[in-house]
């Protein structure tokens, strides 16, 4: 399998969703209220297929499960890694994810540490990142008490910045704000404050997890400290955002290319990720080539050792952890 896996992403309608994926990235959307693009995905809530070579037709997962020689015979149930485009034209309920352990024991999945790259945010838009409370009884005590203007840190973000949210961070995205998410395969999210909103769908407020979100949120609340490295490949800026151990689960690059060319040679991770965010050009496997433009989405598999970008493009890509 000495070629890329390209795949047709997913989508999710939200009700915090909008049209960018479509005016931005030309996908074909479900409604003007469509808030995820799951491009690179073998999550069951949604799997992407694979469009070319021996394995086009079979969604990620089955390949993961069938064919586990095209990730270097990686270990684990499930393919670890999910790749997201999330349009937030509405504020995201602010929320908190578990661990490995905790979503072990009660979701019987994987936990969820993520980590966006802002494509796009309007003038004035802001995150939700973090909490102001000293313990756990502070921070339940605002919780359940509704203080939120208390607990709630709020970040204002530009494009081309790049964050990281461990599990047991207080996160959301505000309105107005377009990333690239790498992530955890996991859906599971405790919601602590949705804005009041009512589900169209269900006449219903969205249910919340008070005390899930105050069992795993990190007491006191610690920005992480990224060493963010720039250095070149070829005619291309490379920044390495996060790796281990910073990040144990997965490592996290931009690939920079000015109408130029830049070879990669496959380092120590079994496959890699990527996402093209803008521009067009080639990718060249085993001397042959395919075109790329933003908004496609594929994995190198273990087979493939060295490629070559040509063009204009910029691209974020991704590789599993050393777990």
């Amino acid at each position: 399998m000495s070629e890329p896996l390209f795949l047709a992403p997913v989508f999710h309608e939200k009700i915090w969703g909008g049209k960018k994926l479509a005016t931005e990235f030309g996908y074909k959307i479900p409604s003007d209220t469509t808030g995820e693009c799951w491009a690179i995905s073998a999550h069951p809530h949604g799997p992407a297929t694979v469009t070319n070579g021996p394995y086009k037709g079979l969604t990620l997962d089955k390949v993961w499960d069938q064919h586990r020689e095209a990730f270097g015979n990686a270990k684990g149930d499930v393919f670890p890694l999910l790749t997201k485009i999330l349009d937030a034209n509405d504020d995201l309920s602010v929320q908190v994810h578990p661990d490995d352990a905790y979503a072990a024991k009660h979701e019987h999945e994987l936990g969820k540490t993520e980590c966006w790259y802002i494509i796009s945010a309007e003038p004035g838009a802001e995150l939700y990142y973090g909490h102001n409370a000293k313990s756990r009884e502070e921070l339940a005590d605002w919780i359940n008490h509704g203080e939120w203007n208390k607990l709630f840190r709020r970040v204002p973000v530009k494009p081309g910045e790049f964050y990281y949210v461990p599990s047991g961070t207080i996160h959301a995205l505000g309105k107005g704000i377009m990333v690239l998410e790498t992530q955890q395969s996991s859906d599971t999210t405790y919601r602590l404050y949705d804005f009041d909103r009512v589900d169209k769908t269900t006449g219903k407020k969205r249910e919340l997890h008070l005390q899930q979100s105050i069992d795993v949120t990190t007491v006191p609340h610690v920005d992480p400290k990224l060493n963010i490295e720039k250095t070149t490949v070829g005619d291309a800026e490379v920044t390495t955002y996060v790796k281990p151990p910073v990040s144990p689960h997965f490592s996290v690059y931009q690939w920079l290319l000015k109408n130029g060319t830049a070879t990669f040679k496959r380092q120590a991770a079994p496959y890699t990720l990527v996402s093209v965010l803008k521009g067009e050009g080639k990718i060249t496997v085993d001397g042959k080539s395919y075109d790329i433009k933003k908004g496609v989405h594929f994995i190198l598999p273990y087979q493939v050792k060295e490629w070559t970008l040509t063009g204009d493009l910029q691209i974020i890509a991704s590789e599993p952890g050393e777990e």
